[in-house]
């Protein structure tokens, strides 16, 4: 079998470890190689997918539409932002940032290594992550057995193909496998591997971790949801009209499909304030559609919303203190308290919640602290300090300015765990540098 192409549309449970088998012995040439010839090469193919001119991008630009259902506007753009900072030298400096050797005096060399074999199960449609898990095992000297979602399979095949073309070391140590994941005997053989990486749901992520135990490791990424705030500087006048111009690129992006995406403003001020923060979100958003159309929903997806928009537009006739802004693009909620547990049906709708102040944002979040992502935020002032202690108390593992939820650089703590060390054996060397002077 061929370096890097699929185990097969119908992989059965014996083909995923003969392909198990090929790639541990792929690793030992891989993990045999210097650390730093293995971060060139992905660095390399990190530029590739960075290229807006090349053909990792074009895979990704032409298939993702037809996969996923967004407009090609936004794939482009999605991908400009986010990749933007995803190249040779961010790969290096993550690598010196989480497993740079300790040399401090009367301290270990430090030692990382990748495990004999990973396998990624991913999930959901936005390449930027999907490119993250599946090139830092192989960073780490770990050769790759990747599972595509459906609707992303484009990641991984533009990878296999990127890396066939620049190193032949590290094409051998990548296969992308296709399976039923509802064949238990399958999904049991390519969780055989000796690492683990899963994204997706709760659900999915429970079920892996019920079959793989020590010694393999299991990196996990379940269900995770992300917000934006906005502080008395930004609620009014141009300030207003700035900020909201940024969250509807954050929400208009992958079509809030993304655990980046916004799904809820908390606005600090009274409900008047976030009325008027809703009407302004809403025409950024109607204006933002005309470049970056919104793409097509799921029958299901597309009900909820509708189902959604129909129970605001009865409250707001019923009650009065809820406001519904809905236009072609998008719908944005103006509620009338701070409760985050309204169903977020995607697909850019946004609720909108008025919060006394900066401390209010943190108790209105914190009910969503095991799953809260990012939180982007704006107008703050003096106390931005604060709330973002108090948000990284919560567990948020990102806080940034609006327009800037959808481009994690590199290194981005997701879920609160660094990027490469979750995937690497460490040792701690006590040995003397065979290198060093004598003393």
């Amino acid at each position: 079998m061929s370096a890097g192409a699929a185990v097969g549309p119908r992989a059965d449970a014996a083909s995923l470890r003969r392909e198990l088998e090929r790639l541990r012995e792929a690793g030992r040439a891989l993990r045999a190689r210097p650390a730093a010839e293995r971060l060139d090469a992905l660095g390399a193919a990190l530029e590739r997918f960075r290229d807006p001119g090349s053909d990792a991008r074009r895979i990704l630009l032409d298939g993702l539409p037809r996969s996923a259902g967004f407009a090609r506007a936004t794939v482009e753009r999605g991908l400009a932002l986010a990749l933007e900072g995803f190249g040779a030298d961010a790969l290096r400096s993550l690598y010196a940032r989480e497993l740079g050797a300790d040399r401090a005096a009367g301290r270990a060399a430090r030692l990382a290594t990748g495990f004999a074999s990973t396998a990624v199960l991913l999930a959901g449609a936005i390449p930027p992550g999907s490119l993250v898990s599946l090139v830092a095992p192989l960073a780490l000297g770990s050769p790759v057995l990747a599972r595509p979602s459906a609707s992303d399979p484009h990641t991984a095949a533009a990878l296999a193909q990127t890396l066939a073309a620049l190193d032949r070391g590290l094409a051998d140590a990548f296969a992308v496998a296709r399976f039923d994941a509802r064949d238990d005997g399958a999904l049991d053989a390519f969780l055989s591997a000796d690492c683990v990486v899963a994204t997706g749901s709760d659900a999915t992520v429970a079920r892996v971790a019920a079959r793989v135990e020590p010694p393999r490791r299991l990196v996990a990424y379940g269900h995770r949801v992300s917000f934006a705030a906005l502080g008395p500087e930004a609620s009014r006048g141009a300030a207003l009209a700035d900020a909201c111009r940024a969250l509807a690129l954050d929400v208009a992006l992958w079509d809030q499909l993304g655990c980046l995406s916004p799904v809820s403003l908390l606005v600090a001020g009274d409900a008047a304030a976030a009325r008027s923060a809703a009407e302004a979100l809403a025409a950024a958003l109607e204006a933002l559609a005309g470049e970056l159309p919104r793409g097509a929903a799921e029958p299901a997806a597309a009900a909820q919303a509708a189902h959604e928009r129909a129970e605001a537009e009865l409250r707001a006739a019923a009650r009065g203190d809820v406001a519904l802004f809905a236009g072609r693009a998008a719908t944005v909620v103006a509620e009338a308290d701070a409760r985050l547990d309204r169903p977020a049906p995607l697909h850019r709708f946004v609720r909108v919640h008025p919060v006394r102040d900066a401390a209010g944002v943190s108790r209105a979040l914190a009910p969503h602290a095991a799953q809260l992502a990012c939180v982007g935020a704006a107008g703050f002032g003096a106390a931005a300090a604060d709330l973002a202690r108090a948000l990284a108390e919560l567990g948020a593992s990102r806080i940034c300015p609006l327009g800037r939820m959808q481009a994690p650089p590199l290194d981005w703590c997701h879920d609160n765990q660094g990027v490469l060390l979750p995937l690497a054996r460490l040792s701690d060397a006590e040995l003397a540098d065979p290198g060093a002077p004598p003393g």
